[in-house]
């Protein structure tokens, strides 16, 4: 297995920059919106393959350091549901998700080959999206079902997707857009199972402070954190308004100065999903590279966007993130 990356929480230098939103992206090759769909852009690794492997190509080329893969919405039960298909061959879907990555990461290494200087081979990301995704009831967005949904319940729908992942050799898992206290919890003890293994772990939040289900952010955070330091890189946010993260990481470390949470945050660009409709309100955002500075000032070290953001602006978050570095190094350059 590929080495994870290793962002210091405390060297202002190593910082490790995500993609974006797939299903954005993804967008832009299948010619029509992704959202909606029971499946969102899972089903597109059963009747798009290859646009599947164009979007991570497109990440890779705007100079991320890792690609995720399309399986945030992906599950065995959903696959057999919505598509036909056997528990069988749902389980091969999402190992295709994994070799549909690879095989990006392989193309991209090959038309990089001697004109780019690659310091280190690109990750390939399991994605592990909540529980709720797969109710397509709009409960991921509050974690309700967090209230009526068992906690082994949850642990047992999610086991055979982090199975598939790793079987498949992802380098590392992003347990991501988790709304409720009960399931990151459960995510990171559930990932005691796969010890050789690697993840970071985003929430969703619905203000500055909160998750989406309403717990304090920073005491949840800190809680995953401090029950499995030994497989967990980094906790952060995802898929919140890019004005919320300031807030709700700032002084998270205050009490651990000599062994600082690393942080992670990729953000959605701040437009709001309106089920009806779709996204609203693009012309009231600021850009997520607006915030990139002050971000990393105040110890973020793994960083990207979500849902709405393309390669575009993977590479805007790229420039900031040099701009960082640059002055980082200049900064410590002794006279």
């Amino acid at each position: 297995m590929t080495p994870t990356p290793c962002a210091d929480a405390g060297d202002a230098s190593r910082v490790v920059v995500l993609d974006g939103g797939f299903s954005s992206q993804l967008s832009c090759h299948v010619g029509h919106v992704v959202d909606g769909d029971p499946l969102w852009s899972a089903r597109f690794l059963h009747t798009h393959p290859e646009d599947v492997v164009n979007t991570h190509l497109d990440f890779l080329r705007a100079g991320a350091d890792l690609i995720i893969t399309n399986t945030y919405q992906a599950s065995i039960d959903g696959f057999v549901e919505h598509l036909g298909v056997t528990a069988a061959e749902a389980y091969e879907l999402m190992l295709r998700a994994v070799e549909l990555a690879k095989r990006a990461r392989e193309m991209y290494l090959e038309e990089a080959e001697g004109y780019l200087q690659i310091e280190q081979q690109p990750l390939v990301v399991g994605s592990v999206g909540p529980y709720g995704a797969h109710l397509h009831d709009g409960s991921e967005y509050d974690g309700s079902y967090a209230d009526t949904t068992d906690v082994q319940t949850m642990r047992e729908w999610h086991r055979p997707r982090m199975q598939a992942l790793v079987e498949a050799g992802v380098d590392l898992l992003a347990l991501e857009t988790i709304p409720c206290q009960e399931e990151a919890e459960m995510l990171v003890d559930l990932l005691r199972e796969f010890p050789t293994v690697k993840a970071w772990l985003a929430f969703s939040c619905k203000d500055n402070q909160s998750i989406a289900h309403g717990e304090s952010f920073q005491k949840v955070a800190q809680k995953c954190w401090d029950s499995n330091p030994e497989q967990l890189v980094a906790v952060g946010v995802n898929c919140c308004a890019p004005s919320f993260v300031r807030t709700l990481v700032s002084g998270i470390n205050a009490e651990r100065p000599h062994a600082p949470i690393p942080l992670i945050v990729y953000p959605n660009s701040g437009e709001k999903y309106n089920p009806q409709i779709g996204w609203i309100d693009r012309d009231k955002c600021e850009p997520v590279e607006v915030f990139i500075q002050e971000w990393l000032a105040l110890g973020v070290r793994y960083v990207g966007g979500c849902c709405r953001t393309y390669a575009a602006d993977v590479t805007r978050i790229r420039n900031q993130v040099q701009r960082w570095r640059d002055a980082h190094r200049f900064h410590c350059t002794p006279e």
